[in-house]
């Protein structure tokens, strides 16, 4: 859900900001309170260092009480102390674990340890030899507890957070809010196209699309155009390929009604030869429709082009058809060019291109006419030429629409064969196209096909 990413990858940075910041925060919280209580125990230890006395060549502590329970009496924290001889010899306190490193000449160090089951701090001073007083090297230790400076930085952390909190709380709602509104004009158009009827491909409208998804709303309505005008082709086909079945569909069931009506067995048999005609039209009806949906541009995905020569496919193409031309005495002749002209392409449709192309010319040249197959380089182009009567100049624009056929012309057909002639030469990114003869004879029809890539 787009709301959800879009939330997820606004709120989380904030919240990964907020982690950071605590963490750091923390550190430094904790890092001010350990230098704010080391400058108390410091003082806490030179303090109790003033007490260390020479005395009968040994080293004594004298303390009074009362400057001990001063010194050494907290309210939160429990302070623990010990002095010693330079040989390690505890003279007063307890035994507080010696500091493990020390820098090289320092004489105060600061470190962590354990006394009574208790984390602790410890700051151990190391005091040299007093000639006034004959006070020999000493050693002094001093541990605290850490509960004051636990507490300090938790109050130094909670200061610094809580109002970052609060902060990332109010950026959390402005941000939801703002997704929420800002994704409104989305939610409405998924609604209007939710709520639309499949029957409705007019343009979805929305109020006050931003304009980051102009772009979607407008190619959502290319896309419902688009399959308006396929939507509607195909419909137009069906209803056409209906009307064109049904005529000899209804032919052929009257025929054969009156064929089994008939007794005498060498009328019923010419009865039934007059079907065989109408069954011909049909069968090349049924197979110029399957072929003009096998060549539909959707099939442009199952298109396997690979090298040809328009010389060889065009002289194999005329070839074939030299039987029909002679069955009207039309004299159709081949031109082809003076080298190969080499194209990609996928052979058996252009060889069905070519196909509906001649039976075009030589179905509507008059007899004793002619119709020349022609093959031209540069560009790679296929000619074929009629002497027929011509196309009219406002009919040439519809020869190529599906069902479309010459009035006047006499001759039968279904009126596909050059729609099929132009889906095949779209999928393969050809130019169709006709003109009228030099002569003011007849007509040619031209395919250029672009260059072998």
């Amino acid at each position: 859900m787009l709301r959800r990413q879009l939330l997820v990858w606004l709120l989380a940075p904030l919240f990964l900001l907020l982690s950071a910041d605590t963490f750091v925060s923390y550190w430094v919280a904790l890092t001010f309170s350990q230098r704010a209580h080391d400058r108390t125990l410091l003082e806490v230890a030179r303090e109790f260092s003033f007490y260390l006395r020479a005395g009968q060549g040994r080293l004594e502590l004298d303390m009074p009480d009362e400057a001990r329970r001063l010194l050494f009496s907290d309210p939160v924290d429990r302070l623990h102390f010990e002095a010693a001889s330079a040989d390690g010899v505890t003279i007063a306190g307890e035994g507080i674990p010696p500091a493990a490193r020390r820098e090289a000449r320092a004489t105060e160090a600061f470190y962590e340890g354990v006394l009574q089951g208790e984390p602790v701090r410890i700051i151990e001073l190391q005091l040299p030899a007093e000639a006034a007083s004959g006070r020999p090297p000493a050693v002094v230790r001093v541990a605290e507890t850490k509960r004051k400076r636990n507490a300090l930085a938790r109050e130094i952390l909670l200061s610094v957070v809580l109002p970052q909190l609060l902060l990332i709380a109010i950026a959390g709602i402005v941000v939801w809010v703002g997704v929420v509104r800002g994704l409104r004009p989305l939610e409405r158009l998924r609604h209007a196209v939710a709520e639309r009827s499949h029957r409705d491909r007019s343009p979805v409208a929305a109020d006050n699309v931003p304009g980051e998804v102009g772009p979607l709303l407008a190619a959502i309505n290319d896309l419902l155009a688009r399959l308006d005008q396929a939507l509607t082709l195909q419909n137009r086909f069906i209803a056409d390929a209906a009307h064109q079945l049904k005529t000899p569909v209804a032919a052929l069931q009257a025929q054969f009604e009156v064929a089994l009506r008939e007794p005498d067995p060498a009328r019923l048999r010419e009865g039934v030869q007059l079907l065989e005609p109408g069954l011909a039209r049909l069968s090349r009806l049924v197979s110029q429709l399957l072929s003009l949906a096998r060549n539909e541009p959707e099939a442009a995905r199952a298109l396997r082009l690979g090298p040809l020569d328009l010389n060889e496919l065009a002289l194999e193409a005329a070839t074939s058809w030299v039987p029909q031309a002679l069955g009207k005495e039309i004299d159709l002749g081949f031109e082809a060019a003076p080298a190969p002209v080499p194209v990609r392409g996928d052979g058996p449709r252009l060889r069905e291109l070519l196909d509906n192309l001649i039976d075009n010319a030589v179905r509507y040249s008059r007899e004793g006419g002619r119709v020349t197959v022609r093959v031209r380089a540069a560009p790679a182009t296929l000619e074929v030429s009629d002497d027929g009567p011509g196309i009219p100049a406002a009919e040439r624009e519809r020869v190529f629409e599906r069902f479309h056929r010459l009035l006047g012309s006499g001759q039968e057909g279904s009126g596909l064969g050059l729609a099929i002639a132009q889906e095949i030469a779209y999928l393969h990114g050809a130019q169709i196209g006709l003109r009228e003869d030099a002569d003011g004879v007849g007509t040619t029809f031209s395919v250029a096909f672009p260059p072998p890539g």
